[in-house]
């Protein structure tokens, strides 16, 4: 089975002529990579999986390496809480914070080696990120490209005369191409999203094949999750957008494959920052492409709903969301190491509510990142700023009991909605943004990737009335709850729906079966009150509010203050 489908992607990706030969080298290399037994199986996904985002240095304490540091931390703060950890790139890397990898099987020194890797992957499964679009401009295959070693003459896109490359979709606003001197001359090279970023090229065979080692040396490494960064721009075609390519696409098929025989237990995640529709395709047919795709509309969507406290157009979108197969799910989050995209909102949010948004990140002391459009022109692709801060002005003046009761609404809907959710550190720990950081480095991003010092964190989560401790506790309760109850299995039925604009009601579970829970936001400032549709339930009992672990005893009318949260649950056993 799986040489017939690594045969089929090898003919559509080079041709019959070279396929076999490309299948029978693969084939070899399957043989040879050692997998953890853990790999080997394939498991479902439950109400017990969630992810938390980190860079391997985000919490340092002197003298220690970082990532035993991380390790120490997620025992103590977070063991109980998620299942997984994404570990941001921890590669050499030469720029953008780790995206631009120097060496794609090498731990930072700076951060520990493989073993405290494994040692972290004890406790949680791990995600890697495959940064497999490009590679530093100081990296070693890169090094022997510009010395003209003729095995690397091939592994990097260069365009020779003037090829039609005005339909190119690029993610920021620099230059396509980079001259570099070489042995061979001057070349210039393709650069999607910077001058030391130089594209791979995947239209060469042995490129591909050294990619699927690295992939396998993943596994090996303990990764059970693998985050396939900026997965959309993997193959170039000028003349064309260079965007989503079926070439793409057929890569992503063609490494599923081999998972799905080698390690079914390890699961591909494609990181697509583009239009909804879009980023669904790469669910392919529901069996043969990635498992989860980043839910790319979900923070700009909840940051509108919360902003103008109108649940409308986030339930309205909610209500469309189909899965292909119960074998593909969402990757749902509202914060990352990233800013905020903007182009997932577009054809779901009007032009004059994208523009609010960027009006809010502004007042709110936060970047704006932009693109380049095929028609010259530039627009707003990211906003770059703290989800706190998004939803909070940091200079507004307000109670910082109102300001964490509107965040934690915020997250209540992300973990509420059928997928996986991934909760970035920042949000977890009540970061807010680090401005200073981002006018230090000229970086934007980086007011959302601030470093911690152990010391201080413990004694600002030691606070019980600070920032910290409010937003980790009430986080960690909503995640403790979660947990425990089979309708937030990432395949549980859903219905959402806006009863009234300032409440948004995400229904989890069958009220006939297992039994269901509804979350219910009041998105608003305002006191509402939610008139509730559950009903009597088969036992008789009242509905539990599940984060109070109190009974409802009036199940009808249920009041709401401003940002308020209920999980309530009515089952057919207690």
């Amino acid at each position: 089975m799986m040489r017939a489908r690594i045969l089929e992607h090898m003919a559509a990706l080079y041709g019959t002529r070279t396929a076999a030969e490309l299948t029978r080298r693969l084939e070899g290399m399957v043989g040879r990579q050692p997998v953890p037994e853990s790999a080997r199986r394939a498991r479902s996904l439950t109400e017990r999986d969630a992810m938390l985002i980190t860079y391997g240095d985000q919490i340092r304490e002197p003298g220690e390496v970082p990532l035993r540091t991380l390790a120490a931390s997620g025992q103590r703060w977070w063991r109980d809480l998620v299942s997984a950890v994404h570990i941001l790139p921890f590669y050499p890397y030469s720029s953008d914070d780790g995206f631009s990898v120097k060496d794609y099987e090498t731990v930072d020194p700076a951060l520990g080696d493989w073993g405290d890797v494994r040692e972290l992957a004890g406790d949680f499964e791990l995600m890697f990120d495959a940064v497999f679009n490009h590679l530093s401009a100081q990296s070693e295959w890169f090094g022997r490209f510009l010395a003209g070693d003729a095995e690397f003459a091939d592994y990097f896109v260069t365009v020779e005369g003037e090829p039609d490359l005005s339909k190119v979709v690029r993610p920021r606003a620099l230059p396509l191409l980079t001259e570099f001197r070489t042995a061979r001359g001057v070349k210039r090279v393709w650069t999607t999203f910077s001058a030391d970023q130089v594209d791979l090229n995947l239209k060469n065979p042995e490129v591909l094949i050294r990619l699927i080692e690295v992939l396998l040396g993943y596994v090996a490494q303990g990764a059970r999750w693998i985050r396939l960064d900026a997965i959309a721009y993997l193959w170039k075609e000028p003349g064309t957008s260079c965007i989503h390519l079926p070439q793409a696409h057929r890569i992503i098929q063609l490494w599923r494959a081999i998972l799905d025989e080698l390690a079914p237990g390890v699961r591909l995640i494609t990181e697509t920052n583009v239009p909804h529709l879009d980023n669904l395709s790469y669910f392919g047919d529901g069996t043969n492409e990635a498992q989860l795709v980043y839910n790319f509309a979900l923070p700009p969507l909840v940051w509108h709903t919360i902003r103008t406290g109108e649940a409308t157009a986030l339930a309205s979108w909610a209500r469309t969301l189909r899965l292909p197969s119960d074998e593909v799910t969402f990757f749902n989050f509202l914060a990352s190491h990233d800013g905020i995209g903007l182009n997932p909102a577009r054809g779901l949010l009007t032009p004059a509510e994208i523009e609010a948004l960027v009006e809010c990140a502004v007042a709110h002391r936060g970047y704006v990142s932009y693109k380049h459009n095929p028609d010259g022109s530039r627009s707003p692709y990211e906003l770059n700023l703290n989800y706190f801060d998004a939803l909070s002005d940091p200079d507004g003046g307000e109670p910082l009991e109102r300001q964490v009761s509107r965040f934690l609404c915020a997250q209540s809907i992300l973990l509420s909605l059928q997928g996986v959710p991934g909760i970035y550190v920042h949000s977890l720990l009540g970061s807010r943004g680090d401005r200073a950081a981002a006018e230090a480095s000229g970086i934007p991003r980086r007011i959302n990737r601030a470093k911690l010092g152990l010391q201080e964190l413990e004694r600002e989560l030691a606070q019980p009335e600070g920032l910290r401790a409010q937003v980790f506790g009430g986080f960690g309760r909503m995640l403790r709850v979660r947990r425990r109850y089979p309708e937030f299995r990432p395949a549980a039925p859903q219905e959402v729906w806006a009863p009234r604009p300032e409440i948004l009601v995400v229904r989890r579970g069958d009220p006939e079966r297992e039994g269901a829970t509804w979350c219910v936001h009041n998105v608003s400032a305002k006191d509402v009150v939610f008139e509730w549709p559950g009903g009597p339930s088969a036992t008789g009992s009242a509905p539990r509010d599940l984060l109070e672990e109190s009974v409802v005893r009036d199940g009808r009318r249920i009041p709401l203050g401003p940002y308020e949260v209920r999980w309530l649950r009515q089952a057919t056993r207690p």
